[in-house]
């Protein structure tokens, strides 16, 4: 298993927001989480980068207990967040964002291939490489948020609502381009309101709820689960 959060419990203050969920990534794969708003998909994202402490449980990356370990150093060892809201640099270019991304690196010439990469995926980007990031547009913003996670070459890119906020024929681009991500061998954890989008495209999947993993299967299983579908796919 290359990412592995066990029996994780994650709390704000005195309220317990994570009761102990447990899930698995293994190399490879496109894994959705998807859940109502407030379910603890972000929580979850959160305690993955080192952004909350657990109160009990532990995270493994790659055979070893990461739990204690600062969100820099994950960010070094290959775990690397698109977060939700995109959280760009808004006053600095395209390209200043991108370096930002590469922050923990030293290797000139293989930054500089994966700006070609990135450019490669998100031509737009490459057009607007001179612009100010506050004066994109949501789509641009969350290309270029899924870019600067790239530049810091991760081995599991973790996705936070990439629709949000987008046009249908945006998140049907977005969802192209993470599906084309993972071909190119990074693996993807995904959270996701748009549960059709993200269980269509993934591997396997788990469904949240208050805080709680209720549900997991294979991303066609739970497309076709009729909880799942009156639930969160608007069919009865």
């Amino acid at each position: 298993m290359l990412l592995e959060l066990r029996d994780v419990t994650v709390a704000y203050g005195r309220i317990e927001a994570l009761h102990g969920i447990s899930l698995g990534i293994e190399q490879g794969e496109i894994v959705a989480l998807i859940g109502a708003n407030g379910a603890g998909k972000t929580t979850t994202m959160k305690a993955i980068s080192g952004l909350l402490p657990l109160q009990r449980g532990s995270i493994w990356f790659q055979g070893q207990d990461i739990s204690k370990l600062r969100a820099d150093l994950r960010v070094v060892r290959g775990l690397c967040q698109a977060p939700e809201g995109r959280g760009i640099f808004p006053g600095m270019t395209v390209t200043e964002n991108l370096d930002m991304g590469a922050y923990t690196r030293r290797d000139k010439a293989g930054i500089a291939d994966d700006q070609k990469r990135v450019f490669g995926l998100f031509p737009r980007l490459e057009e607007r490489r001179k612009q100010v990031a506050g004066t994109l547009s949501g789509g641009e913003q969350q290309m270029l948020a899924i870019g600067r996670a790239l530049m810091a070459r991760p081995k599991v890119l973790l996705l936070d609502e990439p629709s949000m906020g987008l046009a249908p024929m945006l998140i049907q681009q977005i969802f192209n381009i993470i599906t084309e991500i993972a071909q190119q061998g990074t693996t993807i954890l995904v959270v996701e309101q748009n549960a059709q989008q993200a269980l269509s495209r993934a591997t396997r999947a788990y469904v949240m709820e208050t805080g709680q993993i209720v549900k997991e299967g294979s991303g066609r299983d739970l497309l076709n689960d009729p909880s799942v579908k009156e639930a969160y796919l608007g069919v009865a």
